[in-house]
């Protein structure tokens, strides 16, 4: 915004205020009290003048205070305890390139005042001026005043107008005030509303110890967080918690990592050690051969009893049917098998746990069972004999 234009804005929006502030006390409430200056008159229109000049007086020192700038030879200091600000890209203390000096923390650059702003909240048009570290203050004091002034305003117009409606005749307000009824309600109302509701936007940053650059900025990046743009991991809950059990309390020790000699703290407990050490055993050991059947040195007379070694072996094997995660945290979640995967997914389509039912072959007759014992060769050269002998 060019210096003419912005001086132009800040006229008019004194005489918007003059208008709203002095229209109403000329033409809608002197006349209403008869053009004579009474308690009840000055009752009314005392605290409405007081709240214009505080409104009329930090205006005045929003637009004319200088809302800071960084010193040329500022310079971020490294080694300080609170730390400084860096750039996400370069990993270096913010600098900016127009005005060729470091950026103080919270600090932006200005297109319109062609500077650094210290603690800039943004460049207000209606003001002529960035609303920054010692002019911000200043602004919502504005804020505050305006809206509670509008409220006086409109209230006391309202008030005249319920009056004119049980009024006589000759008592009626004449042409004029109404004229400047309508235009005070068509200029009082939307300035109320609209810098109500920038208010109490600003009054949220405020709480919050935020500015509107930095709320644009936290709205920004909700949104490509909600379009899939970014993605932020999971926050896993701590301390972890078995699901098999909803009782179990974990309890942190002092040292939950490591101890002073640099040992594992014993409190770190995996639930796969017997199964890697299962797994460790030779095959000889556990019963099983090395060799496939059709091998020339497999042991025909050393059979494998299957049933004996999955029940001497079932404590051994607990957990299967899982990937089971060897982490350092001091608990590892113990994994479920197949059916109680199956179980909790039907609990989750929303069906019946007892819908699905396994399949059970029969078991074979005792014809069938002798004629799997018989050689193939033998039972080929068989058939082959019936087909003969039908076709005789």
């Amino acid at each position: 915004m060019g210096r003419l234009l912005g001086r132009i804005v800040v006229g008019g929006t004194l005489s918007l205020i003059a208008f709203i502030a002095y229209s109403s006390q000329i033409f809608i409430i002197w006349p209403w009290y008869g053009h004579e200056v009474s308690v009840e008159l000055l009752t009314l229109l005392i605290p409405f003048n007081v709240l214009v000049g505080l409104l009329l007086w930090n205006y005045y020192l929003c637009v004319v205070t200088d809302p800071g700038s960084a010193p040329d030879e500022w310079q971020p200091d490294t080694t300080a305890f609170e730390g400084y600000e860096v750039k996400k890209l370069t990993g270096g203390p913010r600098f900016c390139r127009t005005c060729d000096k470091y950026k103080p923390p919270r600090a932006h650059h200005c297109k319109t005042c062609k500077r650094c702003v210290l603690r800039m909240d943004h460049h207000c048009p209606w003001v002529n001026n960035c609303v920054g570290f010692f002019n911000y203050g200043h602004f919502i004091r504005f804020l505050f005043y305006v809206d509670v002034a509008c409220t006086y305003h409109a209230c006391m117009v309202t008030r005249r107008v319920f009056d004119a409606t049980n009024v006589r005749y000759y008592d009626a307000p004449g042409g004029k005030e109404l004229v400047f009824i309508v235009l005070n309600y068509a200029t009082c109302i939307p300035v109320l509303l609209m810098v109500g509701g920038f208010s109490l936007y600003h009054f949220y940053c405020l709480l919050g110890n935020s500015t509107t650059i930095e709320g644009w900025e936290k709205d920004k990046v909700a949104t490509l967080i909600r379009r899939g743009k970014i993605r932020i991991p999971l926050q896993e809950a701590w301390p972890p918690r078995d699901p098999s059990d909803p009782k179990y309390h974990f309890t942190l020790p002092e040292t939950p990592w490591t101890y002073e000699n640099e040992n594992l703290n014993p409190e770190l407990r995996p639930s796969n050690t017997r199964l890697r050490a299962t797994s460790r055993q030779p095959k000889s050991e556990l019963g099983i051969s090395s060799l496939p059947p059709w091998h020339p040195d497999y042991d025909e007379d050393n059979p494998i009893d299957h049933d004996s070694l999955a029940s001497s072996s079932s404590d051994e094997k607990e957990y299967t049917g899982g990937m089971i995660r060897r982490g350092s945290e001091g608990y590892e979640v113990r994994p479920v098998d197949r059916e109680e995967i199956l179980r909790r997914y039907v609990e989750s389509r929303g069906e019946d746990a007892g819908r699905y039912k396994r399949y059970v072959p029969e078991a074979p007759s005792e014809s069938e069972s002798e004629a799997e014992d018989e050689p193939l060769v033998h039972r080929v050269e068989f058939w082959r004999t019936e087909e003969a002998a039908l076709r005789n």
